[in-house]
């Protein structure tokens, strides 16, 4: 997959529990830990936007583009 979700690393920085954090966002805890394990398919705005006012961060320190490597042309 070509988006990297370092949501794990933000609430690390930020000393967050998984279970503070979807808390904080009402998000289930479930639905918080697929996000946070790079399983899911689509995140809401409004979800996004609640994860960064609690962590205090940007939507960039939480998702990353990262190129396939056959988009790349590498094997």
């Amino acid at each position: 997959m070509a988006i990297i979700v370092n949501l794990d690393v933000m609430m690390a920085k930020r000393k967050k529990s998984l279970t503070e954090l979807a808390g904080a966002v009402d998000i289930t805890l479930a639905n918080l830990s697929i996000l946070k394990n790079n399983k899911a398919k689509a995140v809401r705005f409004t979800t996004l936007e609640a994860i960064c006012r609690e962590l205090n961060c940007q939507p960039g320190d939480i998702l990353e583009y990262v190129p396939d490597e056959e988009e790349t042309g590498g094997t």
